[in-house]
Formats: structure tokens, C-alpha cells, sequence
């Protein structure tokens, strides 16, 4: 996406005592038996939504929770089947809640972010078009490659770059099968892990919490 844009966000700016934990919490999490998908061609927000889209398709899965409240990630919701949960705000919101939230369904969600703007991912938006004005036209026409031409004139090319950056990537090869993603407990390497971070409490919790899934 950045080469896309040169106004997408990009690792500029991230505290160093912040960049400086992204190996070492990656490192633990693989060593806790944790799956760790590191991104590097793609995002983060495209590794969860894969995963989504992956995880809805197994039958044997009731119900995936993505546990964001980024509004990127409200494009994934289907139904109740794919739910986000705002843990701060103490919501999960389903498609009804995606709807009550931003006034137009999942789907729309790319070009919703399109038309208003996303300050976090360095896309301005579509001059003159708030949240209210946007989720109208979408609802009247929706999807934008569908707009009359009138409607978004010599703006229709640039939204419909910031639409490509919006939309989230679904088919990354993450893994093939959930089971993949049960956790079996932490590795030999995790107690190592446990005392380079000077915290043994990690080592007993995860000790206990393998113990109460075993039992």
C-alpha cells in the first residue's frame, strides 16, 4: 500500500521502547505455543481478516471473534457468525451493529472509509463527504464503482485508490485448518523466555491454564 500512496502510514514515528518489543513479544508468544503470523508484504489487519475468512469456512467453528475495535476490521463482519469485539467499549458487534455504528452494512465498509477518510492509515478522504452524507449515497447506490458520474467527477479515480488501499486482503495462506490454531500448551523454550523477561509468574499461569485444558 505504500507504494500505492505516499501519504499511507507507515512505522514512522513509533515510539522506539514501543518498536524495540515487536521481536521479543513475537519470540514469547511463538515459545507460549501461541500462533504467530509475522507480516511483512501484508498488514497485520490483513492477517486477521484472512484468518477470519479461513476460520467462517470450517463448519466445526461456531463463531469467530475478532477482537478489535479498528473500524477496518468491521468490513470482516458477517451475520453472527464473524463478530468484533470492542473489549474497551465492552461491545460486540455483529452486522446489525456494524449497521447501527456507521449506517451502512460490512460490505460498504471500504468505500464508507473511502468517502469520510482513515487519519490512521493517512487517507484523506473524499473532500465534502462526512459520515452522514457518505453512508446516504451509499445506500442509494451502493458500492462507489456503481456512483453516477456526476457524483464524485474527477475525485471517482483517487477513491478509487484509497477504496483498493481500504479493503482488506482475505487470502493470505495462514494456515489450512483451525486445529492448527488450538493451543496445546507452551513449548520447552517458553521457561527460557519466562526468565529473560524476569517474570517467572508467566511460566506458573501458563502452567496452570495447560493444566486446567488437559483436565
Amino acid at each position: 500500500r505504500n507504494h500505492m500512496w505516499s501519504g499511507y502510514k507507515t512505522g514512522d514515528g513509533i515510539e522506539p521502547a514501543l518498536l524495540a518489543q515487536f521481536h521479543p513479544l513475537e519470540e514469547a508468544l511463538a515459545a507460549m505455543g501461541v500462533a504467530v503470523w509475522p507480516m511483512i508484504e501484508l498488514e497485520a489487519d490483513d492477517a486477521l481478516a484472512s484468518a477470519a475468512r479461513i476460520a467462517s469456512e470450517n463448519r466445526n467453528v461456531q463463531k469467530v471473534c475478532i477482537w478489535t475495535p479498528d473500524k477496518d476490521l468491521a468490513q470482516c463482519v458477517r451475520g453472527d457468525r464473524v463478530v468484533q469485539v470492542d473489549r474497551r467499549g465492552k461491545k460486540i458487534r455483529n452486522a446489525e451493529g456494524v449497521r447501527e455504528k456507521f449506517g451502512v452494512e460490512p460490505a460498504l465498509i471500504p468505500d464508507f472509509l473511502t468517502l469520510v477518510g482513515d487519519t490512521a492509515d493517512g487517507c484523506p478522504g473524499i473532500a465534502g463527504i462526512g459520515p452522514v452524507s457518505a453512508a446516504r449515497l451509499l445506500n442509494l447506490h451502493g458500492h462507489i464503482e456503481n456512483f453516477p458520474p456526476a457524483v464524485l467527477g474527477d475525485d471517482r479515480a483517487r477513491a478509487l485508490l484509497f477504496k483498493d488501499l481500504a479493503t482488506l486482503r482475505i487470502d493470505a495462506q495462514l494456515f489450512r485448518d483451525v486445529d492448527e490454531l488450538r493451543w496445546r500448551g507452551a513449548t520447552n523454550a517458553f521457561a527460557a523466555c519466562a526468565a529473560k523477561l524476569g517474570d517467572t509468574r508467566l511460566l506458573e499461569r501458563c502452567r496452570k491454564a495447560q493444566k486446567n485444558l488437559n483436565d
